[in-house]
């Protein structure tokens, strides 16, 4: 039986300049930001940043690895609250995913609340999925 508090899983990611450039092409998401470095310096950022929605989907990962089924999750949203900086080099940016059972509901839903972290800040806010498991 699942009970508020439950905790998911941890994931660690590393993300690389190469792993953005394979998103880029999947996603068909080109903007210089994800690859760029002197352009992403050109607008403000300190380096190149992974893709808000790959490190999105990432998160997503620790729900579908904890049921098995992406087909359980009826609702997922983020707030995008930092950038996730990836450097050039074989290490990457390691992102850190936790997730903890918020609410179980009389509906037979139940709320996942995800955290994600790189360098031990938090870059998605309000990160939640909305189950339905068995």
């Amino acid at each position: 039986m699942t009970a508020v508090g439950d905790e998911l899983t941890p994931l660690t990611v590393q993300v690389t300049r190469k792993d953005l450039v394979r998103y880029a092409g999947a996603a068909l998401d080109f903007n210089p930001i994800h690859w760029n470095e002197p352009f992403a310096k050109e607008v403000g950022l300190p380096d190149v940043i992974a893709h808000g929605m790959l490190t999105m989907a990432f998160a997503g990962r620790v729900i579908t690895d904890w049921t098995g089924d992406p087909g359980k999750i009826l609702d997922y949203y983020v707030r995008f609250t930092r950038p996730v900086v990836v450097p050039n080099d074989d290490k990457g940016a390691t992102v850190e995913l936790t997730g903890k059972v918020g609410a179980v509901n009389d509906d037979g839903t139940l709320r996942v609340d995800i955290t994600a972290k790189f360098e031990g800040k938090t870059v998605l806010g309000k990160a939640q999925a909305v189950l339905r498991l068995p």
